[in-house]
């Protein structure tokens, strides 16, 4: 009987928009990449997210700053010196956690980070590159996170500086109310979901794939403004963000709980409907 995998959350920190003319397909293919690479270890079972992606409804920057402190270990993508990026590196750093940075072999070291080792990847992302980097990443991950097994005094980056006292998050309990006002939201969000899947159902009866040109408008529209009616509702009022970050988010997580819905051809039509809701309903970037 084979022994069970242990399971290792793994943290992922990267761009997901465009930036110096990379676009969400190409980090997309970035995070494949970087699954891929992790997937069929014989001792480990690595599940790698967006440190942003939760199960749960909630501000995302809280879940991004829980993702940071929760993770068994960080992978971080600074390809292209993304602000946002580098500031969730610092704090995994302040966190003194086994954190992995990677690069693409167009960008520069950063002055603050290069004492720590880069593994880099092509930004063409050829194959025969893609393949040794990948083999490299998988031997570094299980290296970092035996290491800091092995050691429980294990600092990844301040130990270099001096004596620090490491930040941690408190835990706090959640009133009654507050506990049943998220469990109504993500009903909420559930509901959307299903409405749409038995459209996609309906047309799978008929032998269609459902696509962004098969599904009803009136039922995409509606799961999509849901969608983004969900996360405007996460964040707190008067905080400005970036459009087409916020629409590069929601993208991967329809990628990845509905792929039939975003196939790499359809990105381009879900992006514009995106982009007409959000400024329907008055969205400022």
């Amino acid at each position: 009987m084979a022994e069970e995998k242990k399971k290792i959350n793994v943290g992922l920190v990267m761009p997901i928009a465009l930036i110096d003319g990379c676009g969400p397909e190409h980090w997309l293919e970035v995070k494949s990449i970087i699954s891929d690479a992790l997937a069929n270890h014989d001792q480990y079972e690595f599940e790698a997210r967006l440190v942003s992606e939760s199960d749960s409804s909630g501000l995302i920057h809280k879940r991004i700053v829980q993702g940071l402190y929760n993770s068994d270990l960080v992978i971080c993508d600074v390809s292209c010196k993304n602000p946002n990026v580098m500031f969730e590196l610092g704090m995994r750093l302040a966190f003194d956690k086994p954190t992995i940075i990677i690069k693409d072999d167009k960008t520069n070291y950063t002055f603050d980070a290069g004492g720590i080792e880069h593994l880099d990847y092509p930004r063409d992302l050829r194959f025969s590159k893609v393949v040794d980097f990948k083999n490299t990443l998988l031997r570094k991950t299980v290296a970092t996170f035996e290491d800091s097994l092995k050691d429980p005094n294990h600092s990844p980056f301040l130990k270099s500086f001096g004596q620090f006292k490491v930040a941690k998050l408190n835990e706090t309990e959640v009133m009654p109310i507050e506990l049943i006002m998220g469990k109504l939201n993500e009903m909420q969000s559930d509901f959307a979901t299903l409405k749409f899947s038995q459209s996609k159902i309906r047309n799978t009866e008929i032998h269609q794939i459902p696509s962004l040109r098969t599904v009803p408008k009136d039922d995409l529209y509606y799961y999509l403004e849901n969608q983004v009616n969900n996360y405007l509702s996460s964040f707190e009022r008067g905080i400005q963000f970036n459009q087409d970050e916020l629409i590069a988010d929601i993208i991967l997580q329809l990628r990845r709980d509905n792929p039939d819905l975003v196939s790499d051809k359809s990105i381009g039509s879900l992006r514009s409907r995106l982009k007409d809701i959000l400024n329907r309903i008055v969205f400022t970037a």
